[in-house]
């Protein structure tokens, strides 16, 4: 037989088999929007954490600059900068749990 037969019996054997199992069960998830922080909450979240900026940078992933910059307002977190601020800002202790700065 040929390698093309081949390929559409064995994605008809999975289509049936796809049939005989259960259906899968489907949610609805809704991501929220990435905040856009102020300086004195970036600040206070740094601060909460127990960090200088040199260190709060090295957690972070970003230069010891982009903190000064966020803390005085003349620039602001990208996407993920932004969804590790609010984890932080929600439990402070990650830091400890997940210890990327030592």
């Amino acid at each position: 037989m040929s390698e093309v037969y081949n390929s559409i019996m064995a994605g008809l054997s999975e289509a049936v088999d796809d049939t005989r199992r259960p259906k899968l069960q489907r949610r609805v998830v809704t991501i929220a929007p990435v905040k856009i922080y102020s300086s004195a909450e970036i600040k206070r979240i740094r601060q909460k954490t127990g960090m200088s900026q040199k260190l709060f940078a090295g957690y972070m992933g970003v230069s010891v600059k982009a903190v000064e910059a966020w803390e005085r307002g003349r620039n602001h977190p990208s996407g993920p900068a932004s969804r590790l601020l609010s984890m932080l800002e929600k439990d402070p202790q990650l830091t400890r749990e997940f210890p990327f700065v030592q």
